[in-house]
């Protein structure tokens, strides 16, 4: 297994965060209605990802009807996981500014909304690393393209919102840019986990997806439902399953 290609597999999608940012320097605006769609799409990226390449080689690791039990459990606690940080983590969410967490009133504005997109990204880079560290290097390379693919309009609509809040366009970008490079953390654990507890496969793959749908269905979906455009952003969530549903069987 070529460690330079997983160490780039890992870092890669969460720069692409910034690449999808730096269309704020030279747009004036972006409709809601079509970032609504672009974040949809992502969406059912996600989904499809989460399903064929963390879901599926969950089964398969197992044997008969333990390994859905423990496929089953590794999804519920992955996004109970991600619920708890959720619930305690001090941040703000991105459309309605709702405030959650403790100590919220100890941090700035910029800190709360930063909080909140590393809860978004970190399940992402710990299911791309997860991927990295089953046998199968097809599963790590199709999560990583996935993620790669919704972190460009994830990168445009926080840079998009930052500068709506205020800020210039040169640190709506570099904040955009700098979220996303929480996702090489989650990676880099991912591959360590599967590497030291080789035996609990399935559990950790599972588990990587339940953290990718709790974010999917907590955060995202709602998200491009928030505006008018709900009919709109569901087509955005089939095409982008699809789209990677042909993605993942090429690769």
């Amino acid at each position: 297994m070529n460690m330079t290609f997983i160490i780039l597999g890992c870092i890669v999608p969460g720069l692409m965060t910034g690449v999808g940012a730096i269309p704020i320097f030279f747009a004036k605006d972006v409709s809601q209605k079509a970032l609504d769609v672009l974040l949809a799409a992502a969406a059912g990226v996600m989904l499809a990802a989460t399903c064929f390449s963390l879901i599926i080689p969950s089964l398969e690791a197992g044997e008969g009807k333990m390994g859905v039990l423990v496929t089953g459990l590794g999804i519920f606690c992955g996004a109970l996981m991600l619920d708890l940080i959720d619930r305690y983590a001090p941040h703000e969410h991105l459309i309605d500014k709702k405030h959650e967490g403790v100590n919220v009133k100890n941090l700035s504005k910029i800190w709360l909304f930063v909080i909140a997109i590393a809860i978004h990204n970190f399940p992402e880079g710990l299911a791309t690393g997860v991927g990295f560290g089953g046998e199968n290097m097809s599963n790590g390379l199709s999560v990583a393209f996935g993620i790669a693919l919704q972190n460009m309009p994830e990168g445009l609509a926080v840079a998009l919102a930052l500068v709506r809040e205020g800020y210039s366009r040169k640190k709506g970008f570099a904040i955009a840019t700098w979220t996303g490079l929480v996702e090489p953390i989650g990676a880099f654990l991912g591959v360590w986990l599967v590497s030291i507890f080789s035996s609990t496969l399935g559990f950790i793959l599972a588990l990587a997806g339940g953290a990718m749908l709790f974010v999917i269905s907590d955060e995202i979906i709602p998200e491009t439902h928030n505006n008018g455009y709900e009919r709109a952003a569901t087509y955005g969530v089939i095409f982008g399953f699809i789209l990677m549903m042909f993605l993942d069987a090429l690769i």
